[in-house]
């Protein structure tokens, strides 16, 4: 049988299916835009007929009454819809994920070796690690509301995997022929699911913290938990990542005195790995000493996530050193 070739089918369809999950997740908040929205505010002038007092006659007093916010007719239609799209959304992520399980466990089949050995494979089994996280969420925590940022990353990081990143099944260089290989890119890929949906959460909790502020929660960030709820669900899941990435960068050290006969040379792969572990742990100390919570934690966050998707894509692609093996 041709494991690498329905390998490819298997992923080039879910990034088909993560696209429609997309469609599906965008059409859901579209179908809120309307749900709390206050309609203009109209302004009763109620003119009040005062009894003659003896001193100054007649009077009369006027007040700026607002309107109550009342539901439109269609709010229960619209409800409904989101709902329809929103669990159409998530059938197709589970789908799209099923369809990813199937291309990596392909992969490793055709290359009779774990399917991490490249950009390709590590870009395709992180996904399935970030996908897993999201959907363990939404059964447990009820996190169908951050599907559309999930599935828009999911749709473009397995549409590049499969049309710029890919390469031909191969045997692992000597390098990684390395236990500690195994277990350095395990943590790496758990980390890098939670680092990501922390990433996603922070993001999202700036959109609706500005909303709050400015008074303008609406449409679908009214179904949406608070800035607040966000910020904490968002803290959680960088506590969980942040030992697993400590731990990665320190299972990478021992396979490279395996492989290469030093723990650490400053290496462009390592430094950045070392670079994201100091953004992340500058967050979880700023924000639980500093009182850094909210928009500036959040802020760092997202440049920690930058900073480690430059770890595994520039660094690649822009400066060669002992892990170029793992270019495109």
């Amino acid at each position: 049988m041709n494991y690498g070739y329905y390998s490819s089918v298997a992923l080039v369809s879910s990034v088909v299916v993560y696209l429609l999950a997309f469609f599906a997740h965008a059409a859901e908040w579209a179908s809120a835009r309307r749900i709390g929205v206050a309609e203009p505010a109209v302004e009763r002038e109620l003119v009040t007929a005062g009894a003659r007092s003896s001193a100054s006659g007649s009077g009369s007093a006027s007040t700026g009454v607002r309107e109550p916010l009342v539901a439109g007719p269609d709010d229960e239609l619209a409800d409904r819809r989101i709902e329809q799209f929103g669990r159409i959304g998530v059938m197709l992520t589970v789908i799209g994920f099923a369809l990813s399980v199937i291309g990596v466990v392909g992969r490793g089949l055709a290359a009779d070796r774990g399917p991490w050995g490249n950009m390709y494979e590590f870009t395709t089994t992180a996904l399935v690690c970030v996908v897993a996280a999201y959907l363990l969420m939404v059964w447990r925590a009820g996190l169908g509301w951050l599907g559309l940022p999930v599935t828009l990353l999911a749709t473009v990081a397995n549409g590049l995997a499969v049309t710029v990143f890919y390469v031909a099944v191969a045997p692992l260089v000597p390098a990684l022929h390395s236990v500690w290989f195994l277990i350095h890119i395990t943590a790496a890929s758990i980390s890098a699911a939670a680092f990501n949906v922390g990433g996603l959460l922070s993001i999202l909790y700036i959109v609706k913290k500005r909303a709050e502020d400015k008074g303008e929660v609406r449409g679908y960030l009214a179904r949406i938990p608070s800035s607040r709820r966000i910020d904490l669900i968002t803290y959680r899941f960088h506590a969980f990542a942040f030992p697993l990435w400590t731990f990665t960068v320190a299972a990478g050290a021992i396979w490279a005195e395996y492989a290469w006969g030093r723990y650490w040379g400053w290496d462009p792969k390592e430094t950045w790995a070392l670079v994201t572990w100091v953004i992340y742990a500058c967050y979880l100390h700023a924000r639980s000493t500093a009182g850094w919570r909210g928009t500036k934690a959040a802020v760092i966050a997202i440049v920690g996530l930058a900073s480690f998707w430059f770890n595994f894509i520039g660094v690649n692609l822009l400066v060669s050193g002992l892990h170029s093996y793992a270019g495109v």
